[in-house]
């Protein structure tokens, strides 16, 4: 497909996805269409081969229930507490609310995050209650309510995860920036890549590490950083953790937060930026294909 055409079709398909007019669309004809548009090539879903390809076929076809509650923010506290201890959990003040008008906020601190449970991005953060911008608190969190992230790029997982809004503790590294993301790349239980980054950063830098915090030739959306950052204190503790929270999962993302001499599970994430982004260079989409083992009896 010309690459203007192409282009232009993807948008026009984009805003049609965020104005609710692709729901008669069922999962598998949606995913088709959404990754001719944004790689320019078939969906192979018979035989998938590419990271991306698979990301999709276990949309479709990987289905566990346990899957919705692991992916919710907030009752994955209780999942992240019982396999490998309460202290590894964001401190929650207050929740769940199932609206904005629920929240006491004369029982909050005076530093907060306002979260969504059920989505990306429905984060508000409170670093002064006197200054505290409560009517925009309110018209993001209120639009994210609204929102069934599995629409966007039909993740399963997220259909049935009934949306709510809690307060976490605000976590600070003193950085005078975003604090660092530390995302492990899971299959089957076995991290293999390590993705660093300050994504909520005014300048996000990204860099890819593997197993031996060797830094990777790799870029996924963000520019790489010029000088790789020092390998951290409690790598090798992270990992531990992420082969125990990915056991028996095709392949899961796990994301930590380290503040001070905590060390936090943030979120686990099935598929990364949907299985909608682009790998550079091209060959690591086919590595990390090969890492995932999909059930012979059901490709």
């Amino acid at each position: 497909m010309n690459e203007k055409i192409r282009n232009k079709a993807e948008k026009w398909f984009n805003r049609l996805e965020r104005w609710g007019c692709l729901k008669i669309l069922s999962d598998r004809l949606f995913l088709k269409i959404k990754y001719r548009l944004k790689f320019n090539k078939k969906l192979n879903l018979k035989n998938p081969k590419t990271f991306s390809e698979k990301l999709q076929w276990i949309k479709l076809n990987d289905r566990k229930a346990i899957y919705s509650k692991m992916v919710d923010k907030f009752e994955s506290k209780t999942i992240v507490s019982e396999k490998i201890g309460a202290e590894y959990v964001v401190p929650c003040l207050g929740g769940p609310w199932y609206s904005f008008d629920e929240i006491d906020f004369d029982r909050l601190p005076d530093k907060f995050v306002l979260k969504t449970n059920h989505d990306s991005g429905g984060v508000v953060i409170c670093k002064d209650k006197k200054t505290f911008d409560f009517k925009k608190a309110e018209e993001t969190l209120k639009k994210h309510l609204k929102n069934n992230y599995y629409w966007s790029g039909r993740e399963w997982p997220y259909k049935s995860v009934k949306p709510c809004i809690f307060a976490e503790e605000y976590l600070d590294d003193n950085s005078g920036d975003a604090i660092y993301d530390f995302k492990f790349f899971c299959f089957n239980g076995v991290p293999k890549i390590m993705y660093l980054s300050r994504d909520k950063s005014q300048t996000p830098r990204t860099d890819f590490f593997d197993m031996e915090y060797n830094r990777l030739n790799m870029r996924m959306r963000d520019p790489n950083s010029e000088v790789a950052p020092e390998k951290p204190e409690r790598f090798d503790e992270m990992r531990k953790i992420a082969t125990l929270l990915s056991a028996n999962i095709p392949h899961i993302r796990v994301d930590f937060y380290m503040v001070g001499e905590k060390l936090y599970v943030g979120e686990m994430t099935f598929f990364h930026c949907g299985g909608f982004v682009s790998i550079k260079p091209d060959s690591w989409d086919s590595i990390m294909g090969e890492w995932i083992k999909l059930p012979t009896n059901h490709i």
